[in-house]
């Protein structure tokens, strides 16, 4: 596991409604690939775009059934036992462009 993959749970999430989704890995990768952590943070991924700049903007070129938004505002902690299905690696664009949203996301801006 690495950060900027994307997963998908098989298990309902309660915080998604009771209903499976899509999440994008957020910890550093040395917790994220490290078997000894149980949890990563994530980021959920929602099929409403709503064109925030905490937004990352997803979809079938990155395995997504559908055009998305990955949602830095609503950063959540998973435990990797539910990130059963890896989707896909985001591209190198898409990957600066969640920095930017994350550092948007915790005003982290210089």
């Amino acid at each position: 596991m690495k950060w900027g993959e994307i997963y998908r749970t098989r298990e309902k999430v309660s915080e998604r409604g009771h209903k499976p989704g899509f999440y994008v890995v957020v910890s550093r990768d040395f917790i994220a690939g490290n078997d000894d952590v149980a949890t990563v943070v994530c980021a959920p991924v929602y099929s409403e775009i709503l064109g925030l700049r905490t937004e990352v903007a997803v979809g079938p070129e990155e395995g997504l059934p559908r055009q998305s938004a990955v949602r830095c505002d609503f950063l959540m902690l998973m435990f990797k036992s539910k990130l059963t299905g890896f989707v896909a690696s985001l591209p190198g664009g898409k990957q600066r462009e969640l920095q930017r949203a994350l550092m948007n996301a915790l005003q982290l801006e210089s």
